[in-house]
């Protein structure tokens, strides 16, 4: 162990020191979180010294693993670079997971240490808590891989996978995030709006933020008065970090004020539909991003000027191709564990089950939605993504899910009363008739995994339909 106290594994490419290196490094006084107190650099490192030796005494050694179960907090964050910092492996479990799915993981993945909330973390829309750990002794077992951080999939599309990346593979990505154009320099703000569990607030928000001299801000509320009052809370520029659905939060204020500071909103996951970025940009002015990346590599691409909409442009240093029409990313190993399956990863290619093309003049990459939404029905292509498109710019359609159950079939949630027979007639209007769903089934409201995106999985949909 260094004097500092950041371990350096022998035979690693990057000790523990990156953590240093990468992410506290800075002066002492430089604001890290405004939550709404401001914590400053030199409190944070102070904080993670604490952390680490709270894990020590409770069991942990270098080259071990933890469980973080614990809700955004700097309890989390904390954690999350003591356990780094001391040369082990974190694994993040989302809070919202039941005991049960927690259960199966930590038995599949044997942790050192399993940290948690002392009590259950307030109820209600806060984005960023206040939280007493317990941290509970588990095994004496080392990690099962050389993983700086494992993480489940979004589940969107069924069970969830187990992925790991290792230090080098996050430095790398923090690295790439100062190479795109549009990402807030150092001096401005990110109202950081997802979980920092997933990859969009770990890596896109948390690390690149500690690395850049980013401030972060998370809203008081998951509301959208509370993120326009995020926003307007310091005169320097701000963006917003989050996925489609929090452009709803946003769409919900009603005459918002002016806000000169606010820069650009960046979303990932799901496409957005061309009405919704068209009314956000009409409301406030700024420019909509998006950004498309995946658990497994972190950013893919990004169009954080809308000026490609709906294609991106890979990232730095990151490669994709475009093979029978899905979309490949390269990656020299698999990011896997516990699973060897060609169609997912293979030759040094990650297989993204997305559906897409790449120009071979411009290289812009446009997605066309999942590779398993193109079905034939009667012998005729359709696209579900197209149908989807097509349900959610209908008046009073908040969000759809298009599925092929033997048939076409949607489920809607709706911000307007509608019947579903009116829902149809318009669907006659814009769609041919082997195009339209069989079924529709309007629910109240439609099933999204933690990060907020929509499920697709159909038991899932079907029991919500029930």
């Amino acid at each position: 162990m260094t004097m500092d106290g950041a371990v350096v594994l022998p035979g690693t490419t990057l000790g523990a020191e990156w953590v240093d290196d990468v992410l506290l490094a800075g002066p002492a006084g430089d604001i890290c979180f405004r939550l709404p107190d401001p914590v400053d650099r030199e409190k944070l490192r102070r904080l993670v010294r604490d952390r680490q030796t709270e894990l020590a005494q409770s069991g942990f050694r270098p080259g071990g693993a933890v469980v973080l179960r614990l809700p955004p907090s700097m309890a989390f964050v904390t954690h999350l670079l003591a356990v780094w910092r001391s040369g082990g492996q974190a694994i993040l479990l989302d809070h919202r997971l039941t005991d049960y799915e927690v259960r199966r993981a930590i038995e599949r993945l044997v942790p050192q240490v399993v940290v948690s909330p002392r009590r259950l973390a307030p109820a209600g829309l806060r984005t960023f808590v206040e939280v007493d750990t317990d941290l509970a002794s588990y095994s004496g077992h080392p990690a099962g891989t050389t993983h700086a951080v494992v993480q489940l999939s979004s589940g969107s599309t069924g069970p969830s996978k187990v992925i790991g990346r290792t230090a080098d593979d996050l430095v790398e990505e923090v690295r790439r995030y100062t190479q795109i154009d549009g990402v807030p320099q150092r001096g401005e703000r990110l109202i950081l709006l997802p979980s920092m569990v997933h990859v969009l607030g770990l890596v896109g928000g948390l690390l690149y933020g500690l690395h850049a001299g980013v401030e972060l801000v998370p809203p008081a509320r998951m509301t959208g008065d509370a993120i326009v009052q995020a926003i307007g809370s310091a005169t320097t520029p701000a963006t917003v970090l989050g996925v489609p659905f929090h452009i709803g939060l946003l769409a919900s204020v009603q005459d918002p004020p002016w806000l000169p500071q606010f820069k650009r909103m960046t979303t990932g996951g799901e496409l957005v539909p061309a009405a919704v970025w068209q009314s956000f940009e009409d409301k406030y002015g700024v420019p909509l991003g998006n950004m498309y990346g995946m658990t497994e590599v972190g950013v893919i691409g990004t169009d954080l000027y809308g000026e490609h909409r709906p294609a991106i442009r890979p990232a730095p240093g990151i490669e994709v191709r475009a093979i029978d029409g899905e979309l490949q990313v390269s990656r020299p190993e698999s990011p896997y564990l516990g699973l060897s399956d060609p169609t997912r990863w293979s030759g040094g290619w990650l297989h993204t089950r997305d559906a897409g093309v790449v120009d071979p003049e411009t290289g812009l990459v446009s997605i066309k939605g999942r590779l398993d939404s193109q079905v034939s029905i009667g012998g005729l292509k359709v696209d579900l993504t197209e149908v989807e498109s097509t349900l959610t710019s209908l008046p009073g359609v908040e969000s759809a899910v298009v599925v092929f159950d033997g048939a076409i079939t949607a489920y809607v949630q709706l911000n307007t009363p509608r019947a579903s027979a009116t829902l149809d007639a318009d669907l006659a209007q814009r769609l041919a008739p082997y195009k339209r769903p069989r079924t529709l089934h309007v629910l109240d409201q439609l099933p999204r995994t933690t990060t907020g995106k929509l499920v697709r999985d159909l038991p899932t949909l079907r029991k919500a339909a029930s």
